[in-house]
C-alpha cells in the first residue's frame, strides 16, 4: 500500500496549491491514501493569525476541516483522503491545543517541535557564539520536548525528529547519543510512530529526516514508522516514497503504519 501522510496547502501561507491539487497529485502517483495535514493555527496567541506566513488563521480551521471532509466523500472509492493536521508542541499552551483539536474528527495529528527556547529550529543564527556545552544543551532540550510530545497522548506520530539539522547540518555531530536512545525508547513505550520525511532535501542538510543512524536505532527499539513527504507543492507528493520503503527494508523494518480514525494500521513494506 502506498500513502503519504504529510502535506500542506495555501492556507499556511508558505505552500502552493489547493487541497484538491494534492489529492489529484496523489491519485496520479498511484497512492491508495493521501493525508492532508496543514499547520494548526497558533492557538496560544491572541491574534486571529499571529504568523500569516507560517500557519492558517484560527477561523480557517473549520473551513479546512470541512473542505477535507468534502473531498473525502468525493474521492471515496478512488483514493482514501485522510483528515490530518500538524500541530506544534508548546508545553505552555498544550491544553489549549488539546481542547481545540478535540472538536474535529481528525484521522491523525502530527506532533512537531519547530521551536526551542522561543527560536525556530531552522534558524541557523541561533548557533552562533554558542560553546560546545551550549550546543549539547540546546540539542538535549530539543529532544526533551520531543519526549514530552510523545508522552502527551495527543499525537499519532511525530514529525521530522531530527529536523533541527535542516539549516545547520553540524547538528547531527553534536554528541547526544544517550539522549537520542532515551527519546526513541520513550516514543516506543508510548506507541507513537515517527515519520520518514523527505523534505530534508529542501534544506541545507539534504537527505531525509531522520538520518539512517536514527532509523537503525528506532528499528532496534521497536519504533513504528510512517511516511510523509511534507510536500509544500503538489509535485512533491510521494516524493522518494519507493526509495524510503527500500531503505527501511534494508535497515530491518518489515512494515510501516498509517492512521485512520486515530487507529494505527500496519501494512507490509
Amino acid at each position: 500500500m502506498k500513502f503519504d501522510l504529510h502535506t500542506h496547502h495555501f492556507r499556511c501561507g508558505h505552500a502552493d496549491g489547493t487541497i484538491r491539487d494534492y489529492v489529484e497529485a496523489a491519485v496520479s502517483a498511484g497512492l491508495q491514501a493521501i493525508g492532508i495535514s496543514d499547520h494548526t493555527p497558533y492557538f496560544g496567541e491572541k491574534a486571529e493569525q499571529a504568523f500569516p506566513a507560517i500557519a492558517m488563521g484560527k477561523s480557517e480551521i473549520a473551513n479546512y476541516v470541512e473542505e477535507v471532509l468534502q473531498l473525502k466523500k468525493e474521492y471515496e472509492g478512488k483514493i482514501d483522503v485522510l483528515l490530518g493536521i500538524e500541530s506544534d508542541y508548546f508545553p505552555e499552551h498544550f491544553e489549549t491545543y488539546r481542547k481545540v483539536l478535540s472538536n474535529y474528527p481528525f484521522d491523525y495529528i502530527i506532533g512537531s517541535v519547530h521551536s526551542v527556547g522561543g527560536v525556530s529550529i531552522f534558524n541557523k543564527n541561533r548557533w552562533k557564539k554558542l560553546n560546545d556545552k551550549q550546543h549539547i544543551e540546546v540539542k538535549e532540550e530539543y529532544y526533551r520536548l520531543i519526549q514530552d510530545s510523545a508522552r502527551s497522548g495527543l499525537f499519532q506520530f511525530l514529525g521530522h525528529i531530527d529536523a533541527m539539522k535542516g539549516n545547520y547540518p553540524a547538528f547531527s555531530d553534536i554528541p547526544a547519543e544517550r539522549m537520542m536512545d532515551e527519546t526513541l525508547q520513550v516514543i516506543a513505550e508510548h506507541g507513537v510512530a515517527i515519520e520518514i520525511n523527505t523534505s530534508g532535501k529542501t534544506k541545507l542538510s539534504g537527505g531525509w529526516y531522520p538520518s539512517d543512524s536514527i532509523l537503525e536505532r528506532a528499528c532496534h527499539f521497536g519504533v513504528d514508522v510512517t511516511f510523509g513527504s511534507d510536500a509544500h507543492k503538489p509535485s512533491r507528493v510521494a516524493d522518494e516514497l519507493n526509495q524510503v520503503a527500500a531503505r527501511l527494508k534494508e535497515i530491518g523494518f518489515k512494515e510501516w503504519v498509517y492512521f485512520k480514525n486515530k487507529e494505527k494500521i500496519s501494512v507490509p513494506l
